[in-house]
């Protein structure tokens, strides 16, 4: 099943500044040869290579197809339209992204003893507590390990991947003494000097 996001009712803009129209929207987003795109009632639905994906978007911008692009452009002048319509067209241009070439992040576990192994649909992760760590994987994302230390979670869904591998983050974030935990790739840890006798 395509993953599908529904907005309505879950924005809200307060902001002083003057109204201004959005650069990344004006952008059309081009549609590759094998990808389909239908958009209807603005729920735009995009299926490629590696899957599909479903997503339905405020009625304040207005989606339109034509021949291999999409447009988008605010419904209204009202100051929600032209905030969101930017935002809705980076989100479509990430779903046509997904479909073709996917998304992923790369974690690395740092810490003696420390390590992961997949079991089944679980990530069971040794990061050391008196406990496992287990992680449900859900659905439409692929976690590979490598040495029991590096993991790369993958998919089609950009929002979904860096959910998945913020979670798996969050069971120990590193630490900044000695880094110990899990950190994503080309993240910047602050470390800082341990405490010295005398």
């Amino acid at each position: 099943m395509p993953v599908r996001r529904t907005w309505e009712g879950n924005w809200s803009v307060e902001s002083g500044k003057e109204d201004t129209m959005s650069r990344i929207g004006k952008l059309p987003v081009d549609i590759p040869e094998k990808v389909n795109v239908t958009v209807e009632a603005n729920v735009v639905s995009v299926e490629g290579p590696k899957g599909k994906l479903s997503s339905e978007f405020p009625n304040a911008v207005k989606i339109t197809k034509e021949d291999a692009q999409i447009s988008v452009a605010p419904a209204d002048n009202s100051r929600f339209a032209k905030c969101m319509y930017g935002t809705a067209r980076s989100l479509i241009a990430n779903m046509v992204n997904g479909v073709v070439n996917g998304y992923s992040k790369q974690l690395e576990i740092s810490g003696v003893g420390f390590r992961a192994v997949l079991n089944g649909n679980k990530l069971d992760m040794n990061l050391g507590y008196s406990h496992p760590c287990l992680y449900d994987i859900p659905e439409g994302i692929t976690i590979t390990v490598k040495e029991n230390t590096k993991l790369t979670v993958e998919g089609i869904d950009k929002q979904v991947v860096g959910e998945a591998a913020a979670s798996i983050r969050a069971f120990h974030p590193p630490e900044p003494y000695k880094g110990k935990g899990v950190k994503i790739v080309g993240e910047y840890v602050r470390r800082k000097e341990g405490k010295t006798a005398g």
